[in-house]
């Protein structure tokens, strides 16, 4: 027996946490056995090098290190996560809602290579990461379309104006461009469940995206899905 692990993924400032603490609670006054988790989980001493990386201890610039090295300091949170935190509870038939998993490793990793390499690396690192590690494959993946410009906006607000707050990936827009052209490349390619949160050019009413998050869930963890 084996749950159901749903994940919410996005750029940084499209409401992935909002997201997935309202599915969480939804799911559970449904009557499910349900909990969330977050990645990278930054509680965890698992995350050391992550928390190196986006400070810059190892450069500026989010190319400092490359893809399968950075690829790695996040699996190893997962992996670390998935033998102490939840995997017993998920092996006993629970729903896992995840803010970010291995699809965020997809969309900021691709951002650092030619688009010519990604499916090279996006094969390497589900072979990585769901075959060597073991950490179960999403049973599904709802990606929060947000652009990148209102993205940063949404963080500046997020810091309050200060910049300096701001880990290596957050502050550069290049990068989160690239980033939101591989989380697009990736929607198509791998079959995410694309949530347009956007409307105006402002944010859609959280309770909006919600319900449309809540309906894919319950399609998902019923069999439906």
């Amino acid at each position: 027996m084996k749950g159901k692990l749903i994940v919410i993924e996005g750029l940084d400032g499209s409401g992935k946490a909002t997201q997935a603490a309202l599915l969480t609670d939804a799911l559970r006054r449904a009557g499910r056995a349900v909990r969330a988790v977050t990645f990278p989980n930054y509680e965890s001493d698992a995350s050391a090098l992550i928390k190196m990386y986006l400070s810059g201890a190892f450069g500026q610039e989010p190319e400092a290190v490359n893809a399968y090295a950075a690829s790695s300091f996040y699996a190893v949170d997962r992996y670390a996560a998935w033998k102490q935190d939840w995997g017993e509870f998920y092996r006993a038939g629970g729903v896992i809602v995840a803010d970010r998993y291995t699809t965020s490793n997809a969309v900021y990793q691709c951002a650092k290579l030619p688009r010519e390499k990604w499916d090279e690396y996006l094969d390497w690192l589900f072979t990585y990461e769901y075959a060597l590690l073991g950490i179960p494959e999403p049973d599904l993946v709802l990606y929060l379309r947000v652009d990148t410009a209102l993205s940063q906006a949404l963080m500046s607000g997020r810091y309050a104006g200060d910049e300096g707050k701001k880990d290596i990936h957050e502050r550069n827009r290049a990068f989160l461009d690239r980033s939101g052209a591989a989380a697009e490349y990736c929607a198509e390619k791998l079959g995410w469940r694309v949530i347009d949160c956007v409307s105006g050019g402002e944010m859609r009413p959280p309770e909006e995206i919600h319900a449309r998050l809540l309906a894919l869930a319950e399609e998902c963890v019923s069999g439906a899905g």
